[in-house]
């Protein structure tokens, strides 16, 4: 990555990938709720890529407001 961004445009890159990242979870966590009575050992992998994409979410988060989110959360 070589081209130079200002604050603002970081900013909007985060808040982008914060979208993603809790479109992705949603998705994973209602593949899994799909999967959980026909095939258990698919619904735990898309469980634990939604719980991944939740971590990567709550993360972007952070960094957008820092200090508003519960630490045990």
């Amino acid at each position: 990555m070589t081209d130079v961004v200002d604050s603002d445009e970081l900013l909007r890159r985060i808040r982008r990938a914060r979208s993603w990242a809790g479109r992705e979870e949603q998705t994973w966590k209602a593949r899994s709720e799909e999967l959980r009575t026909g095939d258990p050992d698919s619904s735990r992998e898309a469980e634990l890529r939604g719980h991944t994409y939740e971590a990567v979410r709550k993360a972007l988060d952070e960094i957008v407001t820092p200090g508003v989110h519960d630490v045990d959360d």
